[in-house]
């Protein structure tokens, strides 16, 4: 079994919770499954996985909770189960710092195929140069310390793991448009049509963070999104 990638499941429907640890663990993964969300926050303060997948609706403390105070301390990468297709509880999860927010049926493969993205992303992460900084109009970004600099009056943005991906990605590629379905695939790791708010929400959220910088994420209608400058 390859322990070097650790999952935490933690779900109340026990034929879930043990299909996706054995799809899960067909890949070679390590997992650990709890019952609700108390057990696996008490196990990651022992000892921090490699990714998350909480439900929402559990007995004790919700998901997005856990959540909530996983990301107290970690930038562990999570992925948000729910059976209620909720524009709040989405937005909720997105905003808290999941990575990946999928509403219930889903199938353990694809579960399997969004974990795998989000390892793949990390790998590559970690092969950026230590030294490497990415700039563009007042922001400079320290891939390295995953600093991210507001020039213009010396300030630390602070952005969620899916916000700062978003913005780099954008920052290397600052010279084209990039479509939706090619953020999805790179950043999230699929092209499904009903994922494609995960990309707009996300936009939404890092635009709001860069208000007071000289930098704007623009909208090319019908395709994606471009970085800019504002002018003036």
């Amino acid at each position: 079994m390859n322990t070097e990638k650790l999952i935490y499941i933690a779900d109340d429907e026990p034929n879930i919770k043990d299909l996706i640890k054995s799809f899960l663990e067909k890949e070679n993964y390590d997992v650990q499954a709890f019952d609700n969300g108390d057990d696996l926050f008490k196990a990651f303060t022992k000892k921090n996985a490699d990714l998350v997948i909480l439900d929402i609706m559990m007995p004790g403390t919700d998901g997005l909770t856990i959540c909530s105070k996983i990301r107290q301390t970690s930038d562990v990468p999570i992925i948000i189960l729910t059976a209620r297709d909720s524009d709040a509880d989405y937005f909720a999860g997105i905003t808290l710092g999941s990575d990946i927010y999928l509403t219930k049926p889903v199938s353990p493969m694809q579960i399997v195929g969004h974990v795998k993205a989000i390892f793949r992303r990390i790998e590559m992460d970690k092969k950026a140069p230590s030294n490497q900084f990415l700039n563009f109009s007042d922001i400079e970004i320290n891939l390295a310390s995953k600093i991210i600099l507001n020039k213009s009056n010396g300030e630390e943005i602070q952005l969620t793991p899916n916000e700062f991906n978003l913005l780099v990605y954008l920052m290397e590629n600052q010279n084209r448009a990039i479509s939706r379905d090619e953020l999805l695939d790179k950043i999230w790791g699929f092209t499904a049509e009903i994922e494609t708010r995960v990309a707009d929400d996300t936009v939404k959220r890092l635009r709001k963070k860069l208000s007071e910088t000289n930098l704007i994420v623009d909208t090319v209608w019908g395709f994606g999104f471009r970085l800019k400058e504002k002018m003036g």
